[in-house]
């Protein structure tokens, strides 16, 4: 499987952002699939994650995510997206989408990150 991550962008505080993963090579099926943020100079964070194998998905947020970003899929399309609400200028960070099988302890397939610039 490989993963390319877009749609990332310049947005003021307050704006929206919808990311996108969509992966290649083969489907998602016996996969968690998840979303991770890095911003400048911090480590790299999760977001949240979801199970594509699973009709509604079960997705779950770090804290700090909860409310105002929404993990979805669309299996047609074997695309996950993050959608980013209400963003903030802490918000600013390349964010990555990473997979991994559900017999695999870390996530160990990783798309190239995209850039968010949120400014106040």
């Amino acid at each position: 499987v490989q993963l390319q991550a877009s749609g990332g962008g310049s947005v003021q505080a307050g704006g929206s952002l919808r990311l996108s993963c969509a992966a290649s090579g083969r489907t998602f099926s016996g996969y968690f699939l998840g979303w991770f943020h890095q911003p400048p100079g911090k480590e790299r964070e999760l977001i949240g994650t979801i199970r594509w194998s699973a009709a509604r998905g079960f997705p779950s947020y770090e804290d700090s995510a909860k409310g105002r970003f929404t993990i979805s899929t669309d299996k047609p399309k074997n695309t996950m997206y993050l959608q980013l609400n209400n963003l903030k200028p802490e918000d600013t960070a390349v964010y990555y989408c990473a997979a991994r099988h559900f017999t695999q302890s870390s996530f160990d397939i990783w798309g190239q990150g995209t850039q968010v610039t949120v400014s106040s």
